[in-house]
């Protein structure tokens, strides 16, 4: 998915650029940015943790099993909207200087291999392990299996599937930047329409339009791509113009999102804003260089258990955890929260590399013939 950055060559239409617009005449040397791996597997983490020790699967509310922690891990959601920050960083890098046809054969090997895997995983689980939860007809697993379940009225296997779905929707709207061609200017143009979209259609009810500019969560993968701008043709003051106000955009659905969220109880908003400033300013160390020297080599293999972990941990887990709470109720809470999630990670690696690797190669093959 870290694909590594095509050098940049301006088009003569770059160089014509007006001073406030145009980008820097110097541009970073190609290179894999490590540290975006540590940060998916930080994003992964929170979601786990959020589902794990916050939301539920367990017979008793899970305020009482985790005092401690369930404050902290109430927030662990927002893991997901750090999740589309760094994709439109990442889509815009590794769709850079590539026909269109590589960006759709890259995004089909990198979602659908460990995806498929995790349907039927995530299906024999439910069906076999005694922890109380109903699985799907087996006609809606396999239309699961197509990852459209949702505008097709489907219900998912897992509860997670539905971030895919806003990842899809975003790589349908990049497919249209990247068939027109990837320059500054036009990614730029490209990050202003899209705000200015998402702020007409947000008002505006349920619908296919809002559906495709998903007011709820566009400001994070726009503020991804001017990030990825800002690494590649160095900082300029409309790139953090934009970055900034896709962060304060982002506070009213974001924060909307979270009051939604009753089961948490009396919960302070406050901490949203300052999650989502750390994301931002995280981000911001990335595009402007300061942690591409973190080259650590146990990153790779962060970046690589990202995806499975997050497609199998929760219903999985939440079986795990019913049915050992009921078998085995001298087990400490504390230990099998570990077990299990020590457990996913040994998994998401053997899936990544046992289906995702060979998998993705007959893929790449085959698709490349087309």
């Amino acid at each position: 998915m870290l694909n590594q950055i095509v050098p940049v060559v301006k088009t003569p239409r770059e160089a014509t650029v007006a001073p406030s617009l145009a980008p820097s005449s110097t541009s970073r040397k190609p290179g894999r940015l490590y540290v975006l791996d540590g940060l998916r597997l930080s994003a992964a983490v929170m979601v786990v943790m959020y589902h794990y020790m916050a939301v539920g699967g367990w017979p008793r509310p899970v305020a009482q099993i985790f005092p401690e922690t369930f404050p902290a891990a109430s927030y662990g959601y927002l893991g997901v909207e750090f999740f589309f920050l760094i994709s439109g960083f990442v889509i815009c890098m590794s769709a850079w200087g590539r026909p269109l046809k590589d960006f759709f054969v890259s995004r089909v090997v990198r979602l659908y291999p460990a995806y498929w895997f995790a349907v039927i995983a995530t299906s024999l689980a439910v069906a076999l392990i005694p922890g109380g939860r109903r699985h799907l007809p087996w006609n809606d697993i396999l239309t699961n299996l197509t990852m459209l379940q949702e505008p097709l009225g489907v219900a998912s296997v897992d509860a997670v599937y539905w971030t895919l779905f806003a990842e899809l929707r975003f790589y349908l709207l990049f497919a249209l930047l990247a068939w027109w061609g990837l320059t500054y200017r036009r990614v730029l143009l490209f990050c202003c329409v899209w705000g200015a979209a998402t702020i007409l259609v947000a008002p505006a009810p349920p619908g296919p339009l809002r559906l495709l500019v998903m007011p709820e969560h566009s400001w994070f993968f726009i503020a991804g791509m001017a990030f990825y701008l800002m690494y590649r043709f160095r900082p300029n003051l409309m790139l953090f113009g934009i970055v900034g106000v896709c962060y304060c955009a982002s506070l009213a659905p974001t924060i909307d999102r979270f009051k939604q969220l009753t089961f948490l109880g009396d919960r302070p908003a406050w901490p949203v804003l300052v999650i989502l400033a750390a994301f931002f300013g995280v981000m911001a160390l990335v595009a402007t260089g300061k942690l591409s020297g973190m080259r650590w080599k146990w990153l790779p293999i962060a970046g690589a258990l990202t995806y499975p972990l997050y497609l199998l941990h929760e219903f999985i887990g939440w079986e795990f955890f019913r049915y050992f709470t009921y078998a085995t109720p001298q087990v400490s809470p504390w230990a099998l929260v570990t077990a299990v999630f020590l457990g996913m990670l040994v998994l998401s690696y053997l899936v990544h590399r046992l289906v995702e690797r060979p998998l993705g190669r007959y893929l790449k093959r085959g698709l490349a013939r087309i």
